[in-house]
Order: C-alpha cells, then sequence, then structure tokens
C-alpha cells in the first residue's frame, strides 16, 4: 500500500472521532516523526495539554498525531483543512508550505489575536516575515527557527594538515579544503552537498539556496519588483559550485548523492563513522546523536565543529544562512478558534518555548528565549547557531514557490550527473520558471 494513502488513512481514523465542533475542545493537528524512537513533540504537547486543562476546567486538547512523511502530512493536513467537519483548530505548519496554505483558503489571519499579545513583540523581524502573507496579516506563529552552517570532523581535518578552528572566507576556501582532503585522507567523503530531486527541498533550501544567498541582495526573488530572478549569474555560479563538488569527485558518489534517504546515512552512518569531513547541513543535526535518537553518538560534541558558510567571494556580511522552521497556525474553518488562541497562546509562554527548543534542537526565533541560560547551555553549538539569525534568510515561500523548488532540485541534478553544464541547467531553470509564472496566470 503506498504510504500516502497510509498516511491519509491512519490519519483518517484520528479525525473520524473528532468530527463535529465541541466548543470546549481544541483538536490540535501535528506531524508526528517516522522514527519511533524521536516522540519530543508527543511528549511536550502531552505536557502543555496537562497543564492547559489544569488551568481551565471544562476544557480539553485532543491531540492528533499525523505519523508521516513531511510530504505527505502536508497533504493530509490540507485535506483535513478543506472542511468544517474535519478541519483542527490548531495546526502545526511548516514556514515552506504555509503561504500556498494561506492561498488556498486554509488559514485565518491572526492579526486580531497578535495585537493584544505582548509576546509577539519578542520574536524577530525575519520570523515575523514569513509568517506574513502579501496581504500584510501575519497568519502563524513561529515555534522556533533553525539555521545552516557546516559541520567538520576535527580528526579528517588535523590529518589534511587543517586548522580546528576553521572559518573559511569563501567559496574557493571551501573546494580547497575538499581537495586538500581527498589528497591527504583517502578513503573518506570530502564535503556532503545535498542535491538532486530525490532528497527535495533539503537539496535546494539547505544547500542551494545558502549558495545563491552568499552571491547577493535578493537572488531568487526581487520583493520591490514582486518578479522572480532570472537570468542570474548567482544562480549559475550557485550550480557551477556544485559541478564542481561532483565533477572533480569531492562529494558523495553521484548514485548514494541522489538517493532520497541520503540525509540518513549522513547522520547514522558518515558522520558518526568518520567518512565525511564536511557536511553542509542544519542546526538539528545533534537531537540525531542524542540519548534515544537514531544514532546514539556521545562524542559528537568532541569530534564535530562548526563553521559559518562564507559569502561567494568574502563580500559582507561574510556569512550566510538560510532559516525555516515550524509553526502554530489556525485553520479557516474552525468553529473554536479563541479557545484555539488561548491554547497556542499556552504553547508560547518563554518557559514552555524554552523547553521546546531543547527538546527539539531549535534555535530561537524569540529574543527572549536567545537569552535564557537554559537555552544557551542546552547542548554544544547552540550559540553558534543562534548567532546566524543576524545573517539568515527565508525562502520566498509564495504560492508558486513548491513549483519553483522543484524546477532548482531538476536543475541541481542536471549538474551533478554531469548531464549539462551549469549554463544550460540555468538556462532551462529560467525557460521552466516562465512557464510557471504563465501557468499562475502571473500570480506569484
Amino acid at each position: 500500500m503506498p504510504l500516502l494513502l497510509v498516511a491519509v488513512l491512519a490519519a483518517g481514523s484520528l479525525t473520524a472521532c473528532g468530527s463535529g465542533s465541541d466548543p470546549n475542545t481544541v483538536k490540535v493537528a501535528y506531524n508526528r516523526s517516522t522514527d519511533n524512537k524521536i516522540r519530543f513533540k508527543d511528549a511536550f504537547l502531552g505536557s502543555v495539554k496537562k497543564q492547559f486543562e489544569t488551568a481551565h476546567p471544562g476544557k480539553k486538547i485532543e491531540l492528533l498525531p499525523i505519523q508521516a512523511s513531511d510530504e505527505d502530512y502536508a497533504t493530509k493536513l490540507q485535506q483535513m483543512m478543506r472542511s468544517p467537519r474535519t478541519a483542527p483548530d490548531l495546526v502545526y505548519e511548516d514556514t515552506f508550505r504555509l503561504k500556498s496554505d494561506i492561498e488556498a483558503g486554509y488559514l485565518r489571519p491572526l492579526d486580531d489575536y497578535l495585537k493584544s499579545w505582548d509576546g509577539w513583540d519578542q520574536f524577530i523581524d525575519a520570523s515575523k516575515a514569513a509568517v506574513t502573507a502579501e496581504d500584510g496579516k501575519p497568519y502563524a506563529v513561529p515555534s522556533g527557527t533553525d539555521t545552516r552552517g557546516l559541520w567538520f570532523n576535527k580528526a579528517i581535518f588535523a590529518k589534511a594538515g587543517l586548522p580546528e578552528d576553521w572559518q573559511p572566507r569563501t567559496w574557493a576556501d571551501v573546494l580547497d579544503a575538499a581537495r586538500t582532503i581527498k589528497r591527504k585522507v583517502p578513503g573518506v567523503i570530502p564535503l556532503n552537498i545535498y542535491t538532486g530531486k530525490g532528497a527535495g527541498e533539503r537539496s535546494v533550501m539547505q544547500d542551494f539556496e545558502m549558495l545563491l544567498y552568499g552571491t547577493g541582495e535578493d537572488p531568487l526573488y526581487n520583493p520591490d519588483t514582486k518578479k522572480w530572478v532570472s537570468g542570474s549569474k548567482g544562480f549559475k555560479d550557485a550550480l557551477g559550485f556544485v559541478q564542481t563538488v561532483y565533477g572533480e569527485k569531492l562529494g558523495p558518489d553521484v548514485t548514494d548523492a541522489l538517493d532520497p534517504n541520503v540525509n540518513t546515512r549522513v547522520t547514522t552512518e558518515w558522520l558518526p563513522e568518520g567518512k565525511l569531513a564536511m557536511d553542509l547541513d542544519g542546526s538539528w543535526l545533534g537531537q540525531n546523536w542524542a540519548k534515544g535518537g537514531p544514532r546514539e553518538w556521545p562524542e559528537w560534541s568532541k569530534e564535530l565543529g562548526q563553521a559559518a558558510m562564507p559569502t561567494q567571494n568574502g563580500q559582507a556580511p561574510g556569512k550566510v544562512s538560510m532559516s525555516g522552521g515550524w509553526t502554530w497556525a489556525m485553520p479557516a474553518r474552525s468553529k473554536n478558534s479563541d479557545l484555539a488562541w488561548d491554547f497556542l497562546k499556552a504553547l508560547e509562554t518563554p518557559d514552555n518555548v524554552v523547553t521546546w527548543a531543547i527538546a527539539d534542537s531549535q534555535i530561537a526565533s524569540r529574543k527572549d528565549v536567545a537569552a535564557d541560560p537554559r537555552y544557551l547551555n542546552s547542548r554544544p553549538g547552540v550559540k553558534f547557531f543562534t548567532d546566524l539569525v543576524q545573517n539568515t534568510h527565508y525562502r520566498p515561500a509564495l504560492p508558486v514557490y513548491p513549483q519553483v523548488s522543484t524546477a532548482i532540485s531538476e536543475a541541481m541534478e542536471s549538474v551533478t550527473t554531469g548531464d549539462v553544464s551549469a549554463a544550460k541547467a540555468a538556462k532551462e531553470y529560467d525557460g521552466q520558471l516562465r512557464t510557471i509564472i504563465e501557468n499562475a496566470g502571473g500570480a506569484q
């Protein structure tokens, strides 16, 4: 049975018992990891549910976990939000999909609630912008964010004669380090760059856009002209970096790189077993190696270092990161929005946000949480990745962005396999971009 059908049937059984509207019950839909060892969200939401029900006698929180991949979870959530009979009252939404769900009419604006909530002033501007639609209204509250940088194996770097406090200034520095490792430490993968259609948004946002946003301002979508950028030198240069990594065999074997499950190999095999020297990846990696995680690795904090991804030629601000993260949003067809807002505020108390940030290796998107000693001392590297927030970017998550992302992943794959040059792949992307915009009726 296909995974999507399984996910739909499983989640459907959950919503059937919660159909109808009980004014004293808030239905909360969220994604549960497909890894049975990871249940941070279950424990956290169960704890806040208990807090809320104790503080609000007679009110109930009904948790609706959907165990599925992110793609299948998003599909099921949209199916649930289409009807007042099945719409939850609160949903866990990826910033990647937020604006397309707003455009589809699935979510309600929160401006009336937020204007009287002092917690909103604690959020950084970039996180506020990520949940604000074209109409200028915010439609969700971030639960945290993430940043990205270069993870590197200190022992491999020592063998290659590279410093333990390595911090590249340019793309050339990164490639030179990879070439040095290939030459001096044979048998390890010098650099992992996620690429191609198999890894999907992990390839596009996590790696390609990390490169692209290091080439100049607004390189993918111009907010002033409200147009997607085509014919970009930065786009060709970013593809050229990917082509160099795989053309010079500085990355994983192409077959491995294009495997949809390559990230699992990175976190549970290549990094902990010392088979990978550098990995352009996210701030959350440490949770994979924590006690009870998919691959326990107590020594990771001593064996791995972190470095910021540099801009292309070291131009200001010198460092670049991309951020995403998840949010809490209210379906437009929910009939218990006021009570759902009360529960959302309970989820977003400073104490609960700190607890969640620690449990799920989140990076703080609130100023009060970022300054909390419990958060700052919660795990190795948290201050490093939190400091990257000042140089981070969010995707232009407009309604057509998922299609744009797919086109980028295809361009990445074509240069990874060596089928076409970076220049030709960029030209083919420009053609796809025009088609995407035309099919959307000119809508962005």
